[in-house]
């Protein structure tokens, strides 16, 4: 399913950001609301259990930004923006998010994004979060 009111852009005068799961612009209408979704991290159930491989919380997270999205009747094509934070952040660990997030992601609605290496998240054992920012048409 793809959001028809969302303009997703990567003009020709930029690099193509594809490869690295993102869009450089994404327009919303006024029509319609911002859901902002609160950092999700790679934790499962509802112990937060955190596992030790980071493409294993890589999974988790996305399976958990897809439960905080459809809570509002909405998909990975409705994000419009995401924040990535990798602890210890390396090529390794960005091209598995790349093969994890272009999962959930067509590549016509990839979200702008913004990664930040950290050298620690908010609890032990977490090496990944991401927030995001969806839109609902009116």
């Amino acid at each position: 399913m793809t959001n028809k009111t969302l303009s997703f852009n990567n003009p020709s005068d930029l690099f193509d950001p594809t490869p690295y799961g993102f869009c450089h612009t994404v327009k919303a209408p006024s029509n319609g609301d911002l859901v902002y979704i609160s950092g999700q991290s790679g934790g499962e159930g509802k112990d937060h259990s955190l596992s030790e491989d980071f493409r294993h919380q890589v999974k988790a997270l996305l399976v958990n930004l897809e439960i905080a999205l459809k809570s509002h009747e909405l998909d990975f094509s409705d994000v419009i923006k995401i924040t990535i934070l990798i602890v210890d952040h390396n090529f390794e660990k960005l091209s598995i998010w790349g093969e994890e997030m272009n999962k959930y992601w067509a590549a016509n609605t990839l979200p702008a994004s913004t990664l930040i290496p950290v050298p620690v998240l908010a609890l032990e054992g977490m090496q990944i979060e991401v927030d995001a920012i969806a839109f609902k048409s009116a």
